[in-house]
């Protein structure tokens, strides 16, 4: 370990007052044969063979979310990749593979249902989004309701076990360079895991829940940048000095605050961060999948481009391995990535009052709802 690592990556990592919290849970079941012939009421002929189906379930969610007390509650079953952001304006935008959803804790409401009447999906999605000012301190209250909330639509279905898939997701997302800019204050935190904050509350998760905590570092690709390297355009892959200088810098910063789970995605594709049994990076049409295994050993620094087209956005991933853990807590892990990210960002000649470095921090767990006693 190096002595620069031991020296600044301390216990408790310091988050601007002003940053971003989200949290929101997904509840995912297989639609199967047993659920349509139990409770679809149309004829298979009809025009739209679905849509009473995905309507009375609905109902059930939103009648359900009244009595929870939950006011963000979304019916989805188109089954696209369903991903959440924090914004001061709420509003819903889909791709072909994506449904995505902007809002703003502190005052956003929105019940709705997402379907194509005619189209059978392969499984139903439920999400639910916090609410409020003190996301993370109330987060497992939320989970807890959510989890009642889910065991009663299963038994007021009455047809046994739908198979409940529960993923609760949460991040962290701010400026680092955000007290340079504006002067804005912060605050500590050890960044404990998920299931350490769950259980000083009471909340038990499954002893088999699967946890991944990693961050994705967005860093927006101006032109004093592009011109670090010699950019010939009359080239068939014109940009690649430019992503192999920031390639680079990324692997230098990353290996000197010893983080070896990272990935720079500058091929325009969305990372997607997903545990997995054995290491994999594939790309599925707008996604850039990047899996993991926490528990296995890093498998070191990766990078994806694309040297024909200049990107908008620098993507760089740092993924937690069970060594980057200090007493079931991450406050060391996001230490070390602010570190490297700022060693970066000399690297490139990044300025902290000008340009702006985007961090979200995830932390997620997934388990079966029938793991729980």
């Amino acid at each position: 370990m190096s002595i620069i690592r031991k020296r600044s990556a301390g216990h408790k990592a310091y988050i601007p007052n002003n940053a971003r919290d989200n949290h929101y849970l997904l509840a995912e079941f297989p639609l199967t044969d047993l659920i349509i012939n139990t409770l679809n009421t149309q004829v298979p002929q009809a025009e739209t063979p679905f849509g009473m189906l995905y309507q009375s379930l609905a109902k059930l969610l939103f009648s359900l979310s009244q009595k929870y007390e939950v006011t963000n509650s979304l019916f989805i079953a188109n089954d696209k990749l369903t991903r959440v952001r924090f914004s001061q304006e709420m509003h819903q935008w889909q791709t072909a593979q994506q449904i995505l959803f902007y809002y703003n804790p502190a005052y956003h409401e929105l019940q709705k249902s997402f379907f194509d009447a005619n189209y059978r999906a392969e499984k139903i999605t439920l999400l639910f989004l916090a609410t409020g000012s003190d996301i993370r301190v109330n987060a497992a209250s939320f989970h807890s309701r959510i989890s009642q909330l889910l065991a009663e639509l299963e038994s007021t279905l009455n047809i046994g076990s739908l198979n409940f898939r529960i993923r609760d997701h949460q991040h962290l997302t701010y400026d680092l360079f955000a007290r340079q800019k504006t002067g804005v204050e912060s605050k500590a935190h050890k960044m404990r895991n998920i299931k350490v904050r769950y259980a000083s509350q009471h909340v038990q998760l499954p002893s088999s829940q699967r946890q991944m905590t990693y961050a994705i570092v967005s860093i927006p690709v101006k032109s004093h940048l592009v011109s670090l390297a010699d950019i010939d355009q009359s080239s068939d892959d014109p940009y690649n000095p430019f992503y192999t200088l920031v390639t680079d810098a990324f692997s230098v910063a990353a290996k000197r605050y010893n983080l070896n789970n990272g990935a720079l995605i500058a091929n325009g594709l969305i990372p997607i961060v997903r545990h997995s049994e054995h290491e994999a990076v594939s790309r599925i049409g707008e996604l850039q999948m990047l899996g993991y295994n926490p528990e296995l050993s890093p498998c070191g620094i990766i990078s994806k481009w694309d040297a024909r087209a200049l990107v908008e956005n620098l993507q760089l991933v740092f993924v937690a391995t069970k060594e980057n853990q200090s007493d079931s807590a991450h406050a060391k892990f996001l230490n070390q990535i602010e570190l490297a990210v700022k060693l970066f960002a000399t690297e490139l000649e990044l300025s902290p009052e000008q340009d702006e470095i985007i961090i979200r921090f995830h932390q997620h767990i997934a388990y079966n709802l029938s793991q729980i006693d």
